[in-house]
């Protein structure tokens, strides 16, 4: 098959003809032309018009042949458009808007993003990374301009770290679809507040909200969806327990440094870990400790304990169990335990209704991992618009245009 053939072919060009192709230096070269007596469809309405006049030549880089560099070159028709009563560019089916990349370079460069780098990709396909960046650029805008939200009936809030120094971005996820709604730049209130605004008519049918008890989150959902019931996600809860339950190990270790240094050492995953899933040396160990009256084997048991308040099935009795485990951890001498016992007690309300509506942020923590390993994959972005842009572009199951050809 002829170069010109595959070219053509791949273009899925009707109006259009391969004129010539050569090889230079630079790689090669395709030049393009009209067939005639054909009339081009308007670039603004799409109605077909006669041809006019044309401009003067425009290139543009294609997917490389063999690793060989290629690259279209065609003069742009003028056609008069009886709809729009103007003089129009004609539409280009190769071309998108005014980019000098190909629609098949685009989402093969796009394509190729979702599994490497940009660095990476643009090594591949010898282009420059901003090249790269403007093609997932451009399939991230064609993507979230075609796609469909639908009723969204669970949606789960996170923030995600983008690099040290407290940076974050938040990520506002769709829980039935798995997929990336909105992400935006930091963890305040005006950060949720444009993601509400920008989708009024489809957070209309939210019937829940999971998220952690941030106070920016809790009120910006409260405003916006008062219908809607507030989950606050289990893990962070148990998450925050675990936290307290190491902090009892820490200030005990501290005071056994001068008696006993070596009773505490290298127990802290004993502490934390359900017993099912404990190593045999760990658990002969936990045998031993617990025989010594610690803090440590008090707060891992309230710890066990708290573990049965999410396997009740009704509302009541979690209400009524959570009620006597206050009391357990208020009385058990313990101050962190004491500290998250009163954290549960104000936002009691919304941990409860977990029973109403049981989602969880397990599906939001899976994609912020996914999220993780593709900023640790890229060693970072540096700035939140292409770390968002990315996001998208990998998470969203953004929509993608049929082409006649597609090179990956």
């Amino acid at each position: 098959m002829l170069v010109s053939s595959i070219v053509r072919n791949t273009l899925g060009i009707k109006s259009h003809v391969v004129k010539n192709v050569e090889q230079n230096e630079s790689g090669i070269e395709v030049k393009l032309d009209i067939r005639k007596r054909r009339r081009l469809p308007c670039g603004t309405c799409g109605e077909l018009g006669r041809v006019r006049d044309r401009l003067s030549i425009r290139r543009w880089k294609h997917v490389p042949l063999w690793g060989i560099p290629v690259t279209l070159n065609y003069a742009p028709a003028r056609v008069r458009c009886a709809k729009c009563g103007m003089i129009r560019v004609e539409e280009i089916p190769w071309s998108q808007g005014k980019c000098r990349l190909s629609v098949g370079l685009i989402w093969s460069l796009a394509a190729w993003c979702k599994l490497l780098s940009w660095n990476e990709v643009a090594r591949l396909f010898n282009v420059h990374w901003n090249t790269v960046a403007a093609a997932v650029r451009q399939a991230v805008t064609y993507g979230l301009e075609h796609r469909e939200i639908g009723n969204v009936l669970y949606i789960g809030i996170d923030e995600l770290s983008r690099k040290k120094g407290h940076v974050y971005v938040t990520n506002i996820y769709d829980l039935n679809e798995r997929r990336l709604l909105w992400s935006g730049e930091g963890r305040t209130q005006d950060t949720l507040k444009e993601f509400f605004k920008e989708h009024e008519e489809a957070i209309k049918s939210v019937k829940a909200v999971c998220c952690d008890m941030w106070q920016p989150y809790i009120d910006m959902v409260k405003k916006y969806l008062p219908d809607a019931t507030l989950v606050f996600d289990k893990f962070h809860i148990t998450q925050h327990l675990m936290q307290a339950v190491d902090e009892v190990r820490r200030d005990e270790v501290s005071e056994l440094k001068k008696t006993n240094p070596e009773l505490l050492k290298r127990t802290r995953y004993i502490w934390l870990k359900n017993p099912e899933n404990l190593t045999d040396k760990q658990r002969s160990r936990l045998g031993h400790l617990e025989k010594l009256n610690l803090r440590c084997n008090r707060a891992y048991l309230l710890k066990e304990s708290f573990r049965e308040f999410w396997n009740y099935k009704r509302k009541g009795w979690a209400a009524k169990f959570l009620k006597k485990w206050f009391w357990w951890a208020t009385h058990s001498r313990l101050k962190p335990l004491r500290d998250f016992a009163w954290m549960l007690r104000r936002h009691e309300e919304n941990i409860l209704t977990y029973f109403d509506e049981r989602i969880s942020n397990g599906i939001v923590e899976g994609l912020n991992n996914k999220a993780k390993i593709m900023s640790r994959r890229c060693y970072g972005f540096r700035s939140a618009k292409n770390y968002i842009t990315a996001l998208y572009h990998c998470m969203g199951k953004l929509p993608e245009p049929e082409l006649v050809h597609r090179f990956l």
